[in-house]
């Protein structure tokens, strides 16, 4: 799964004059939390968050009466609070790589380009949308998280042992165990088709231990 294929597409842009009561306003009807700010010859050059936005408005604590903090933000422009060193992806990179990327910075969305022209974001929201469609976490069955070992052909002979007991895969997600330091892997899956104590009997055997089962 590649970028492109969760991204949204030609994202609500701003430009860095545009006032940050302006900005605010947009995020609130689009109900968005950042915009790509872009020049008027559509470069981008910087990205905002809600959390920009925020932050350089007033503290509640101020001193300055209502109409003086309006006065104030309307003049204030987003270029003063905009990240210009905006790190990007293209619609060519794996999902997971964005994912990392997001995580290891700290930051929920990265604006996907195709060259120098901004093509779509994609952001943490994407993400979770597409964990939830691996997980099957909107479809019915039985979840089953069981321990294996991280031996070759593994998690093979369990997709074959849950077949071969009448079950369907819909939904698979598996992890090492403490990064990745021991031979241990968690394995989730999302199971139609069979009745959970017959699964439980039929794994029971191939996998280390049975974690969590359930219905759902």
């Amino acid at each position: 799964m590649l970028v492109r294929d969760r991204m949204t597409p030609n994202p609500i842009t701003i430009t860095p004059d545009i006032s940050v009561t302006e900005a605010l306003r947009l995020m609130g009807d689009k109900k968005i939390r950042r915009l790509p700010v872009v020049e008027r010859n559509g470069k981008l050059v910087g990205i905002v968050s809600d959390r920009d936005l925020f932050q350089a408005s007033p503290s509640p604590a101020t001193s300055l009466a209502i109409w003086e903090i309006h006065d104030l933000l309307a003049k204030l422009t987003v270029d003063k609070t905009m990240t210009t060193e905006v790190i990007t992806v293209t619609e060519e990179t794996p999902l997971e790589e964005a994912a990392r990327i997001m995580v290891d910075r700290r930051i929920g969305g990265l604006p996907v380009m195709k060259g120098d022209a901004l093509v779509g974001i994609i952001t943490e929201s994407d993400l979770f949308q597409a964990l939830l469609e691996l997980l099957g976490g909107r479809r019915k069955g039985v979840r089953l998280t069981v321990t294996t070992t991280g031996a070759k052909g593994t998690l093979a002979d369990v997709a074959q042992t849950i077949y071969q007991a009448g079950g369907d895969i819909v939904g698979l997600g598996f992890s090492e165990v403490d990064g990745g330091t021991s031979d241990t892997w968690v394995n989730t899956f999302k199971v139609q088709g069979v009745d959970k104590d017959k699964l439980v009997e039929a794994i029971r055997p191939h996998v280390r231990e049975i974690k969590d089962v359930r219905e759902t």
